[in-house]
């Protein structure tokens, strides 16, 4: 039974597709949008409208850029051409630049591979990274993606690939997290902190 008008309704459904939102959260947001006057409201939709008007993809990374240009990372002159940071999703581009400890160069592939979701290797932008490797100066490939099954079938896919160009690739260490408890650390996470210990 439905106990909004059809448009509220709509609206609820729309929020609710959003990742992380249940149906609940999406009430809550719908409520929040139809309180906003009606600049605001007005605002609120000519965002959405413009970002997916002039958001495309960087032709170097495929990252988010603005307009058919180069992405900020990808125009610096200050960043290193030899190291590109393999990444699942622009977020991660935001997550790994907030260190402020990488100084190279990215490669987004909008995804990993995962056979139960039906994404393939042709469905990312694999192409663009391994044609990147081919031709450029490029010394180093790191793998950033998640350490989940389809982040590590991703990561050794990619490997397998890059090998015959000779670069050297490499894969984020993963362990126990800072101010994290040996005591609450998983099997998994134990061995990788293991793997990847180096020394003081």
């Amino acid at each position: 039974m439905e106990y909004f008008p059809p448009a509220l309704e709509t609206l609820i459904e729309q929020f609710a597709r959003l990742p992380g939102v249940g149906k609940k959260s999406a009430q809550r947001l719908a409520f929040f949008v139809l309180g906003l006057p009606d600049d605001d409201a007005q605002a609120f939709s000519d965002a959405i409208l413009d970002a997916k008007k002039s958001i495309s993809l960087c032709p170097v990374c495929c990252s988010f850029t603005e307009g058919e240009g180069l992405c900020p990372i990808c125009a610096s002159s200050k960043r290193d051409d030899a190291t590109v940071c393999v990444v699942a999703d622009p977020k991660d581009v935001a997550a790994l630049e907030r260190s402020r400890e990488y100084i190279g160069r990215y490669h987004v592939l909008h995804g990993v591979i995962s056979p139960m979701n039906h994404v393939g290797p042709d469905d990312l932008h694999i192409k663009e990274l391994v044609e990147r490797v081919a031709t450029g100066n490029i010394a180093e490939v790191i793998m950033a993606t998640n350490p989940t099954t389809e982040g590590e079938a991703t990561a050794m896919y990619l490997s397998r690939l890059l090998k015959p160009f000779n670069v050297k690739v490499t894969r984020l260490a993963y362990g126990v997290p800072v101010g994290g408890q040996l005591e609450f650390a998983d099997d998994a996470t134990l061995t990788r902190a293991l793997e990847g210990r180096r020394e003081m």
